[in-house]
């Protein structure tokens, strides 16, 4: 019991923390220094590359974990490393905040390949939510491009791109899991 109640505070201290950070951002410096990000991520945060993700609506603890690893080197990708090196604490907190507000599209996908993705994606609830929205640090995978998505699970799988869970995940789906999840969560909003 005690050990629950122990664990009970400190969710909600870290619940306190996260709304600071989030009340401390200043979503219109996030969108001016975001005019540097709309060439990949689109203008309003919905990518309509298949090569760059959507940011739109993505919880502001993802982003900004996200940046200060390219910025750190610990993920590794030459553009967003040069583009994130030069950020500091508070643009990135902005930034994420003002990604966070914008509201999310669906790339669209396969209709065909994603009823058979949907069945996969229960695998996925767990981090991501049930609706793929995501959770904290886990992404918002929902409207995604499936070919971006794709990308990133195959890296995960060779280990090009580190995460011990998503490594895990993703050595057990097949290039055909893969095409069906991906069209699947492209699908959603």
């Amino acid at each position: 019991m005690k050990a629950l109640k122990s664990l009970l505070t400190f969710l909600l201290i870290m619940t306190g923390c996260f709304a600071l950070q989030a009340a401390a951002a200043d979503i219109q410096a996030g969108k001016q220094k975001a005019a540097t990000c709309n060439g990949c991520h689109g203008a309003d945060g919905n990518s309509s590359n298949p090569q760059w993700p959507s940011l739109a609506g993505q919880q502001a603890a993802y982003p900004s974990k996200q940046l200060k690893a390219f910025r750190d080197g610990s993920r590794k990708n030459p553009v967003m490393q040069g583009m994130a090196g030069k950020l500091t604490d508070a643009d990135i907190d902005n930034l994420a905040a003002y990604f966070a507000s914008l509201k999310p599209k669906s790339a669209g996908g396969d209709k065909k390949l994603a009823a058979a993705g949907k069945n996969k994606f229960s695998m996925c609830m767990g981090c991501h939510g049930a609706d793929a929205t995501g959770r904290g640090i886990f992404p918002r995978l929902a409207g995604q491009q499936p070919a971006y998505l794709a990308r990133q699970l195959k890296a995960f799988k060779t280990g090009s791109r580190k995460s011990g869970p998503m490594q895990a995940v993703a050595a057990n789906l097949s290039d055909q899991d893969i095409a069906a999840l991906t069209a699947y969560l492209g699908t959603l909003q």
